[in-house]
């Protein structure tokens, strides 16, 4: 879980570890399961809409990071709700690419996330346009996010870990599963990464 708390207003959203005003989950019976392998994974085209979970919000600010989208997340009540979450960012600048990739680990709280965050404007830090949703186009599921990052350069050990995608079960984070083959290093190297491989 993200550290302290957070409020939704028309300035932002915002940390603040005092306020208790986050949205109440989506209620129903519980169908998440566990990290390695909610829904099974496939190419989105294979899918039907109602079987899909994973969305992928743009329009985000370049400046919005993975910490303050999952801040973000639990204080409009989507805490336990997700399993993965990542903002790919520009190796060379370290800048979000103004999109992200969640993951849900349940079809029944895709409409509830699709409907908080299709449009919304205000965030803690600038944006130029309002967030729209869509779905995760080639992947779908869990597993096929799994697969698709585990042996990526993204999960290289010189990466730092704010970069990488994330995974969680009840709401807590659980590691990645270990890579397939040997990672490469990105081949965009900046000062951090540079520093960390030294």
């Amino acid at each position: 879980e993200a550290a302290g708390s957070c409020f939704v207003s028309s300035a932002g959203i915002w940390p603040q570890a005092l306020s208790t005003a986050a949205t109440s989950p989506a209620s129903g019976g519980s169908e998440s399961s566990s990290a390695a392998g909610s829904s099974s994974g496939s190419d989105s085209q294979a899918l039907p809409e109602y079987a899909r979970t994973t969305l992928m919000l743009r329009n985000l600010p370049r400046d919005l990071t993975r910490d303050m989208l999952l801040l973000a997340l639990d204080c409009m009540g989507f805490c336990g709700q997700y399993d993965l979450v990542y903002i790919p960012v520009d190796f060379s600048s370290g800048a979000s690419l103004g999109y992200a990739f969640v993951n849900m680990t349940s079809t029944k709280f895709i409409v509830q996330l699709w409907a908080s965050f299709d449009g919304l404007s205000p965030w803690s830090v600038a944006s130029q346009q309002p967030c729209a949703v869509n779905w995760s186009d080639p992947h779908q599921g869990l597993q096929a996010h799994i697969e698709r990052y585990r042996s990526s350069p993204v999960m290289h050990p010189d990466v730092p870990d704010e970069w990488k995608p994330v995974l969680f079960m009840a709401g807590i984070r659980v590691p990645f599963p270990p890579p397939q083959k040997k990672l490469k290093a990105p081949k965009v190297r900046n000062k951090r990464i540079r520093e960390a491989a030294t």
